[in-house]
């Protein structure tokens, strides 16, 4: 991990610990829930968001005034408004994708789940992703919560991440195996 990317997450990780702990004695985790899907969706969704958070062009007032108005458009409870508008002043907006990542992995224990990242080669139904999500917790021991992805490149099948393990059954994967075999040989 290089060096900017463990010191944003160690910030991430301090500030995702203080939002988590004070929803949680308030009895609010799940509008942080809430909270955090609405800010990841808008990461993905608005290059200006992302731009806005990133930028060093922005000064520390302009931040924060558009923070501001984007928590009170997207209703964020005040917990998480507060909390990005601290960030905007101390200039730590840019961890923001790092602290969405942090709730999420809190969140996820405090409610004895784990996300699973799964990229297919095309967009699976709903009930495709209900019966994996069936079979990962039996694997698992924990109700599993999938995370899709689409990449065509893979030809077909998946690719299932679940923590630090990894299922590869991509047809891209398998043809790449197959070539590294065929040049062993000849």
């Amino acid at each position: 991990m290089s060096e900017p990317v463990s010191i944003s997450t160690g910030i991430a990780g301090r500030y995702a610990t203080a939002v988590f702990e004070l929803a949680k004695e308030g009895k609010k985790l799940k509008a942080l829930e809430t909270d955090v899907d609405t800010l990841d969706a808008a990461l993905a969704e608005s290059a200006d968001f992302r731009d806005l958070i990133a930028s060093p062009l922005y000064s520390r007032e302009q931040q924060a005034n558009a923070v501001e108005a984007i928590a009170k458009k997207m209703k964020l409870s005040p917990v998480v408004a507060n909390t990005l508008s601290l960030m905007a002043g101390k200039r730590r907006l840019f961890v923001l994708p790092q602290l969405v990542a942090c709730l999420r992995g809190l969140i996820a224990d405090e409610n004895g789940e784990v996300t699973a990242d799964v990229t297919a080669a095309k967009a699976m139904t709903k009930a495709q992703q209900d019966k994996l999500a069936k079979t990962l917790k039996e694997a698992v021991g924990k109700d599993v919560k999938i995370k899709m992805a689409v990449d065509e490149s893979l030809i077909g099948g998946l690719i299932v991440k679940v923590g630090s393990k990894m299922i590869d059954t991509s047809i891209r994967s398998k043809l790449a195996s197959l070539q590294n075999s065929m040049k062993e040989v000849g």
